[in-house]
């Protein structure tokens, strides 16, 4: 039992650290995705708007997952920095493609059409898992 309480003092303030820097970088991501779509999704969200909820829990997700790779495979803060910013970056770009390829996609959401914010949401969610499935080696 002293081996393990051990064990949880010595790694709880590298689990603490590790956590706040990924929390940050999922933040991070977050605020430059909800800056860079073309319509502003938490008004959007507040309004009762369902599509612009389904795209934000798709991009939270998308982040999210490749962020937890990061941070299940990564030994040290800057390796976790470095890799979470790259996971932030390609769902981002991911998210320009899926724009790009639906150019009605903006003003879906903005109407509430749920289909085109499933569509977006499982896109991202699938680039997400991919991302985490190529960082993990």
């Amino acid at each position: 039992m002293l081996a393990a309480w051990s064990s949880v003092v010595a790694g709880l303030p590298v689990l603490i650290i590790h956590l706040a820097v990924t929390t940050a970088i999922f933040i991070a991501g977050l605020v430059v995705y909800l800056y860079v779509t073309p319509y502003r999704e938490l008004a959007l969200v507040r309004q009762g708007n369902a599509a612009a909820g389904i795209a934000l829990a798709g991009e939270m997700l998308a982040l999210a997952i490749p962020l937890s790779a990061t941070l299940a495979n990564s030994v040290s803060v800057p390796d976790i920095a470095l890799w979470g910013s790259i996971a932030v970056v390609l769902q981002l770009i991911a998210f320009a493609a899926i724009a790009l390829l639906l150019r009605q996609l903006p003003a879906a959401i903005e109407r509430g059409e749920v289909s085109s914010a499933l569509v977006l949401a499982a896109a991202q969610i699938s680039t997400g898992l991919l991302n985490a499935a190529a960082m993990s080696g």
